[in-house]
């Protein structure tokens, strides 16, 4: 137990998420695009989170549309495009979205994915998803907007469809 509490506290008193939450709490819209300038980006891995990759790899994923809300660098929208899974990656702010572009535009599967700068929240895609995968996206929203987050992700998603989410633990 103690050195649970030790863990979270450090987590806690992390000085990349505080700035963060410094900079959304200010703006929630514009404190995106804020972080990114900053650098301010504590859930970015630098890479495709793990567990995706495994699951691709593994063919645990379902084919068809996907959405990755909150794409921010597009690790993930790269990783688990294929020909079987046409990916979108959404995300707020527009240097998040040309960072993905600009990191996999040269990829040699870029033609089953792209980006989008685009609120969540009002966003009207022309079709439903097979899959929609949140990592860090629902823990990065006020929680207020929570119920809204559960009401846009049953509308986007196909019946039937996947929803995966991955919490980044603050």
């Amino acid at each position: 137990m103690e050195k649970r509490d030790e863990t979270t506290r450090t987590r806690l008193n992390n000085p990349r998420v505080d700035k963060l939450q410094q900079l959304v709490h200010k703006d929630s819209t514009d404190g995106w695009e804020k972080s990114w300038e900053q650098g301010v980006i504590p859930w970015d891995l630098g890479q495709p989170t793990p567990i995706l990759v495994h699951l691709h790899q593994t063919g645990a994923l379902p084919k068809g549309r996907a959405l990755v809300p909150g794409c921010g660098s597009g690790y993930d929208v790269a990783a688990i495009a294929c020909p079987e899974r046409y990916v979108v990656g959404l995300d707020i702010s527009d240097i998040a979205i040309k960072k993905a572009a600009e990191l996999s535009s040269s990829l040699p599967n870029a033609s089953y994915f792209n980006f989008l700068k685009a609120d969540f929240f009002t966003w009207n895609p022309s079709e439903l998803f097979d899959l929609i995968l949140d990592y860090t996206f629902f823990c990065a929203i006020e929680p207020d907007m929570r119920l809204a987050w559960a009401q846009r992700i049953r509308d986007l998603l196909k019946p039937g469809g996947e929803l995966i989410t991955l919490m980044f633990p603050l």
